[in-house]
């Protein structure tokens, strides 16, 4: 628990920088290019990000589960073992680099802003690599590094070249793409010069076809598991764009990156979690997975609702941040900051489904982005059959986003409960007894006060108060390691903690 309440920590800092890096990104990308143009740039992303984790091959994931199973000869070193997995992901990279130029409208469905978008297709082996880089880290529990490539190095490059490069008149129609770009491959780098120092050169390294197609063929259930849990946050972008305007997916696009950080929290602990429960599933305890679930998901649900609060009552003056023309998606907002809280017992779930019910657990996310999928298009083309305008179209999109993740929570919950034969639920009183007063204190912020203060004080004030109280009323001490550096829990604190945190 002291384990992955330090990698939740540094990883959960980490994606606060990432935010505070990204937002000078969304606000000049809005304000100075407009919201086509991000709609355009978003439609594109998404499809290069899915692209990017099919390329992966679910090493994120699965490269723990291999370095865990040991290496059985010096061929088989643990650098040895991520090359294997960068070299099958770079031979995937290439040949869907290849169809995507052949095919550009599968990527780009509203057109390009400029001939320089066409080179966001090469961000997809840098992405994928880094996925795979950034796992061999955190296998020796290096989290640090994540923290410096995703949080530091590739929001801020971002965010000052597609600043810079609005000044410069031959670059200024392509500033999106090249800092998009530029910012994958900083990433890329900084992931790799960390791992050259944990893991060093290869030695006596060649690649064996045969190995490496049992390897990718042992990763496909994680492919699926990894695209899919993703997918999910990307189909309806991915289909706004296919549907609507490059207005309208501008403007949902604009709410999903404010709704970044409640959704970056669920995946806070995921590099951490995978090798603690890799080894406890080795030596078949059970039980402390179960209790791991518990406790990571109380602590990513209690820091969600927080966050969803701050960002969600105030929600107008936030979206007003990208222009007048932003503020329609307020109600898509709301629902997505919705949707990542009832989302997060299914993405803990998952995080055990992978290793014990793989082809399970692939079946049932396929059974949910089948379902996301049919009602985002029933209920866009729903609000255009109304005439409704884009912000009703977007919180369309928004809300098949909910149902789905919701029915993913339930599901998956109860097939890991009955696995483990153990509680899984993450749900306790004490998220309700400090969510109420947190909605009192906004609502008189947003009645009483004008927009700037409604965000500036109003905004920090709700999240304090929530914290306040559950620290209070929710929090035991195996709750309050998170928080605590060096710390180390008790074993009778540890046998305690289910009956001083009952769920729901």
């Amino acid at each position: 628990m002291a384990t992955l309440a330090k990698g939740g920590r540094t990883n959960t800092l980490g994606f606060i920088l990432r935010l505070l890096g990204g937002l000078p990104f969304l606000f000049i990308g809005f304000r100075f290019y407009g919201v086509d143009e991000m709609g355009r740039f978003a439609a594109a992303f998404v499809v290069i990000e899915i692209f990017a984790l099919i390329c992966a091959l679910g090493e994120k994931r699965g490269l723990a589960q291999r370095l865990s199973e040991g290496v059985e000869s010096h061929e088989d070193s643990a650098t040895n073992l991520v090359f294997d997995g960068m070299l099958t992901s770079m031979v995937f990279s290439v040949a869907v680099c290849a169809v995507l130029i052949l095919l550009p409208w599968i990527i780009f469905p509203s057109g390009t802003n400029s001939d320089f978008d066409m080179w966001m297709i090469a961000a997809i082996p840098a992405i994928a690599l880094t996925e795979i880089l950034l796992a061999a880290q955190a296998y020796r529990y290096d989290i640090a590094t994540t923290v410096r490539a995703r949080a530091v190095v590739e929001p801020w490059t971002k965010s000052i070249l597609v600043a810079v490069l609005f000044y410069i008149p031959a670059l200024a129609a392509g500033g999106i793409a090249i800092a998009f770009l530029a910012a994958t491959y900083a990433a890329l780098f900084t992931a790799l010069y960390s791992f050259l120092k944990t893991y060093g050169l290869p030695k006596a390294w060649r690649p064996r076809p045969r190995y490496l197609s049992k390897m990718t063929a042992r990763a496909l259930p994680l492919v699926g598991a990894d695209v899919i849990e993703r997918g999910t946050r990307l189909l309806d972008v991915f289909l706004l764009g296919q549907f609507t305007s490059a207005g309208t997916v501008g403007i949902y696009w604009f709410a999903k990156e404010v709704v970044s950080l409640p959704q970056k929290l669920k995946t806070s602990f995921e590099p951490i979690l995978a090798p603690v429960i890799t080894k406890n599933l080795k030596i078949g305890n059970l039980e402390a997975i179960a209790a791991q679930v518990r406790q990571v998901g109380f602590w990513i649900i209690a820091l969600q609702l927080g966050i969803a609060l701050m960002l969600a009552i105030p929600g107008e003056g936030v979206m007003g941040l990208g222009g007048p023309e932003i503020v329609g998606g307020t109600g898509a907002l709301a629902i997505l900051l919705a949707a990542e809280v009832i989302a997060s017992m299914a993405v803990v779930s998952e995080s055990v489904l992978v290793y014990i019910a793989r082809k399970r657990n692939l079946a049932l996310s396929l059974g949910v982005i089948t379902l996301q999928g049919a009602l985002t298009v029933g209920l866009i083309l729903l609000a255009k059959e109304l005439k409704l305008d884009e912000g009703f179209q977007a919180a369309g999109a928004a809300g098949a986003l909910f149902i789905a993740l919701a029915v993913s929570s339930l599901v998956k919950a109860l097939v890991l409960k009955r696995l483990l034969n153990a509680p899984v639920s993450n749900l306790r009183w004490a998220l309700v007894y400090a969510a109420a007063p947190a909605v009192v204190v906004g609502f008189i912020f947003t009645e009483y006060t004008p927009e700037w203060v409604e965000i500036v004080v109003g905004g920090p004030l709700i999240l304090a108060v929530y914290l306040w109280v559950i620290w209070k009323r929710g929090f035991g001490e195996e709750d309050k390691v998170l928080f605590r550096k060096n710390a180390t829990l008790p074993e009778e604190i540890l046998e305690a903690a289910e009956s001083t945190a009952k769920p729901l």
